[in-house]
């Protein structure tokens, strides 16, 4: 699994890196086997223009496996749960898109 990491307005470090490497293990029984058949990239974020809430956390995924890409974002209160949310709605597109292959 090829994951390329961004952060935009903070700083990623190896315990999100971590975090999001053990997330993202799970929808890897969607995808196809061998080197290089997919990519992953990921941005994370902090977005502040949230009047009544603060800082929100944004999680962006765009897998790309062939010519075909899935994209799921999510915004959340906190960076774990933004990226938790992410990960499932990925799961589901592609969970969805191999049953239809199938």
């Amino acid at each position: 699994m090829k994951i390329n990491l961004k952060g935009m307005g903070m700083e990623v470090t190896s315990e999100i890196s971590d975090y999001l490497q053990k997330r993202l293990s799970g929808i890897e029984k969607f995808l196809p086997t061998g080197e290089g058949a997919f990519i992953a990239d990921v941005e994370l974020g902090r977005t502040t223009n949230h009047h009544n809430n603060g800082d929100v956390f944004r999680a962006e995924i765009n897998v790309h496996i062939g010519g075909r890409t899935f994209r799921a974002v999510s915004e959340k209160v906190d960076l774990h749960s933004a990226i938790d949310d992410m990960k499932d709605e990925v799961a589901r597109e592609l969970g969805s898109f191999k049953e239809k292959r199938i």
